[in-house]
């Protein structure tokens, strides 16, 4: 079943216009894979679906839900959660409060002990570290930190905006073992991503976005074997 469908959006920046016809969808419990050169209008997909932009044409549907006329305070209630570029963990707030800031709707707030635990059980770091500073943390842990937070939302579908974004390749490594992991255990995410290899690797579908626009759409592994994109991407013919 389709939860998140977009259907021919068109967006931009007021007069700048940066997405064109953008047609994807993401079904549960699946991973989707969005990748693209710097530039190609990643992130302001995500912004469009997270209601930060409005859409100038086109529909997206949260389940039989007109997505696009609601207003983006609602995403999280909904169950949508939004991990931007740059993890937006607040550094001079406690681990354990951090992750108290994302179970803050009705729905979670009652499970907020049990979703805790569920949070240190997949990053044990963040228990031993539960009562320092978020600005304490590597990069690598305030990401995990930052997924956390996002699983403290108990979201149906999970967005990440550019995770392995300024880390260590040996962190990138770990967090997308975590992603695999979150994949295993049914979680629905949409994964912005420049590192295509490790993108697809992880996602059951991927769609390449080159200047606003989609150019291919298809399996993981036929969009890792495809001869474009990994001359385009890749550097290999």
């Amino acid at each position: 079943m389709r939860m998140l469908d977009l259907n021919k959006v068109c967006a931009g920046y007021g007069d700048l216009a940066v997405l064109f016809d953008i047609d994807m969808y993401v079904e549960q419990g699946e991973v989707v894979a969005l990748v693209g050169s710097n530039g190609a209008g990643k992130t302001t997909v995500l912004r469009t679906i997270s209601g930060e932009i409005k859409i100038k044409s086109g529909g997206i549907k949260w389940f039989d839900q007109n997505l696009a006329a609601m207003p983006a305070y609602n995403r999280a209630g909904m169950g949508i959660s939004h991990i931007p570029q740059g993890r937006g963990v607040l550094g001079s707030l406690s681990i354990r409060d951090n992750l108290i800031l994302g179970s803050y709707t009705k729905r979670t707030k009652p499970k907020r002990e049990q979703l805790m635990k569920m949070v240190f059980e997949t990053f044990p770091i963040l228990w031993e570290r539960r009562n320092h500073h978020a600005e304490t943390l590597s990069g690598g842990q305030q990401q995990m930190l930052a997924i956390g937070r996002s699983m403290m939302m108990e979201p149906e579908l999970l967005i990440l905006d550019e995770p392995s974004l300024g880390l260590a390749p040996i962190v990138v490594d770990e967090m997308f073992r975590i992603l695999n992991r979150l994949k295993e255990a049914g979680k629905s995410m949409l994964i912005i991503e420049q590192n295509l290899v490790k993108a697809l690797q992880i996602a059951d579908r991927g769609y390449v976005l080159e200047t606003g626009r989609i150019i291919l759409a298809d399996k993981s592994d036929a969009l890792i074997s495809n001869p474009e994109v990994r001359k385009a991407y890749l550097g290999v013919a």
